[in-house]
């Protein structure tokens, strides 16, 4: 039997599963406590201060959506990041407890239970928790607006040789405090990218401040960059540090910089030149000592030529150019890159996976990745969530290309040179190799007619 520790606090509207626990879970956690709605969850949770929360996904009996799951779940993050959630759902709702995890969630629990899975899933979950407030109770807190996880190898580079290049590169830049733009499809990595050069940079041990430069309100643009002071706008009760000063000292890495507003454009440029800013509504210069890096997916020379991008702030932000290539573009990447999310989401979720079948690798390298590094990330940790042991195969794996082609995973590009690869791997089998290419038997058949195999 599990040790007997922890508090538990259950939120369901069905009284008789609320029983049933309330004589269950005594016999493994030390204090238990469940309430009919999340109406007294925020109280309850700081009163009781739990370790788990199990949480039911549907409370309005005219409503199953799960919405409320999925919004409780945000907030118990939110306002306790510490304790751990277990969502209780029924079948119809499993995906909306896949996108209850990916908000933070440890697990699910399916209705009806068994027993044993139940308990093991609320032990893990409040032996995580437990561990997790013991160690945070000796650590100091971080800093806000700072990129963690700066220790380490943070790229994955992978063996094609756009990605060996780059980093030949960034070994030269990274010592250095040259500004640095970098470009490439959404979901390729540049903020990675970014946190990669500043982990490798003279200034490693001090902030990487990151700024979603296109998603600022232009009425707050000067404000959040530059910040303010007090009374300088009816809501401004006291003085504000903008993202410039946070990162003295540090990297500045402004995201989506392709989206900036042109009549914006010059107020950064005029920062990034003089080194220095004035706080909205101050009048003092703060000078301030940043490295620069920037990142868009925009093609910032066709912006300069239509003139929506200031070209005098391009040739400032480029001093060094990385341009990172599209998964498609290093197909040699794509399994050790799935594998490798394979391992950290089967340690999340505490899954028994172990890598890819043959099946599997075919049809993730056989995949278009439009998506890229965050697509097949997405699909990845889907797929490890869903599966029940063992290695993935292509019958566990569902991509946006899939989604696209109606189940037609292989490109036209190369196709019978696929299609010759899956059969032979295969070994003549012709079901097996249309599960390799994720494809359905009748359409390999036809494809194999086609090419006269």
């Amino acid at each position: 039997m599990a040790s007997k520790s922890g508090k538990i606090l259950v939120v369901d509207d069905n009284q008789g599963i609320r029983r049933t626990l309330e004589i269950l879970l005594p016999a493994y956690f030390a204090e238990v406590e469940t309430i009919p709605s999340p109406a007294t969850l925020v109280s309850s949770l700081e009163r009781f201060r739990p370790d788990v929360v199990l949480l039911d996904m549907n409370f309005n009996t005219s409503i199953n959506t799960g919405g409320e799951g999925l919004y409780w779940t945000g907030e118990l993050k939110k306002m306790a990041p510490e304790v751990e959630v277990v969502l209780f759902t029924a079948y119809a709702d499993i995906q909306l407890a896949v996108e209850g995890m990916k908000r933070g969630a440890f697990d699910f629990i399916v209705k009806p239970w068994d027993n044993e899975k139940l308990v093991a899933t609320l032990t893990a979950a409040r032996d995580k928790a437990r561990k997790a407030m013991g160690r945070d109770a000796r650590s100091s807190s971080g800093t806000t607006g700072v990129i963690p996880g700066m220790t380490g190898n943070l790229m994955f580079w992978g063996s094609s040789k756009p990605m060996a290049a780059i980093k030949r590169t960034l070994e030269k830049i990274a010592p250095t405090d040259a500004t640095v733009l970098i470009t490439g499809e959404n979901g390729t990595g540049k903020d990675v990218l970014a946190r990669e050069i500043h982990a490798h940079s003279l200034r490693s041990g001090n902030p990487m401040v990151a700024v979603d430069a296109g998603a600022i309100p232009d009425t707050l643009f000067e404000s959040e960059l530059f910040g303010h002071v007090k009374g300088a706008f009816t809501d401004a009760h006291t003085d504000h540090a903008g993202k410039f000063e946070q990162a003295d000292g540090g990297t500045l890495f402004l995201d989506e910089i392709g989206n900036i507003p042109l009549h914006l454009q010059a107020k950064l440029l005029r920062a990034i030149q003089n080194r220095s800013i004035v706080r909205v509504g101050g009048s003092e210069t703060k000078p301030v000592n940043i490295r620069l890096i920037c990142a868009t997916n925009m093609d910032l020379e066709q912006l300069v030529r239509e003139g929506r991008f200031r070209e005098d702030l391009y040739y400032r932000i480029n001093t060094v150019h990385l341009a990172l290539p599209p998964l498609r573009e290093r197909k040699e990447d794509i399994v050790p890159l799935a594998e490798r999310f394979i391992r950290q989401f089967a340690e999340k979720y505490h899954r028994p996976l172990t890598g890819l079948d043959d099946s599997a690798k075919v049809l993730l390298e056989n995949s278009r990745w439009s998506g890229n590094i965050r697509e097949l990330q997405n699909c990845i940790e889907k797929a490890v969530i869903l599966s029940e042991s063992g290695n993935l195969s292509a019958g566990d794996i569902r991509t946006e290309t899939q989604a696209r082609q109606g189940g037609a995973a292989v490109p036209s590009d190369d196709e019978e040179k696929r299609v010759r690869e899956a059969m032979s791997r295969a070994g003549g089998n012709i079901s097996a190799a249309a599960k390799m290419l994720g494809v359905s038997r009748p359409t390999f058949y036809a494809k194999l007619k086609k090419y006269g195999l």
